[in-house]
């Protein structure tokens, strides 16, 4: 008789010891993240080929869509996701203008383009109206297959991608003026030697 009610009481706490158990595994793994750089995320695709896409041209822009041969054109692509209906886009904006106006990516032809990730065409082209369009093709990805490809975890995302064809680098989140002056122009400058 003196079994039994052991017994129960022991499971009945094993709910409570396995919600520790998980409590603990959690605190240890956000410990451990502590620290790291949250727009470095791991990308399978560094070091190999950007994965095969075509876009169609984003209607009204006046500019060309963009599949993955034009980056294989034998100059570094940067390639940006971006929605309009995305506020970080909004704040890295003002960043990739200042990209595209550095003096080293002008004489070494790097390109930005933009993908418009599961964008109305119409919004897309009104953010860059307003905005600013710094982007010399911008390819539609209205359903977002493009983007399911190169592993986007959330707009905005950049790649830096070789002039083979090779993703180099991917930033993940909005990128700030600092972020580019420390971290993506410095990836940029290695695919340049």
């Amino acid at each position: 008789m003196t079994e039994q009610p052991a017994k129960r009481g022991f499971l009945s706490a094993l709910p409570l010891i396995g919600f520790g158990l998980l409590a603990g595994l959690f605190l240890y793994m956000f410990e451990q993240r502590q620290g790291r750089d949250a727009s470095v995320l791991p990308s399978p695709l560094i070091g190999r080929q950007a994965p095969a896409f075509a876009l169609e041209p984003l209607p009204g822009s006046g500019k060309p869509g963009l599949s993955d041969a034009d980056l294989r054109q034998g100059r570094t692509t940067v390639v940006n996701l971006f929605a309009s209906w995305c506020g970080p886009c909004r704040v890295e904006h003002p960043s990739l203008r200042l990209l595209i106006d550095d003096p080293l990516l002008k004489i070494n032809d790097v390109r930005l383009v933009g993908v418009a990730y599961k964008d109305e065409p119409a919004n897309a082209l009104k953010f860059l109206s307003t905005e600013g369009d710094p982007y010399v093709a911008i390819g539609m990805d209205i359903k977002g297959r493009a983007a399911i490809d190169w592993g986007l975890t959330g707009v905005p995302e950049t790649f830096v991608v070789r002039g083979d064809g090779t993703v180099a680098y991917k930033y993940t989140g909005p990128m700030t003026e600092q972020a580019l002056r420390e971290k993506v122009l410095p990836e940029i400058e290695k695919t340049l030697r």
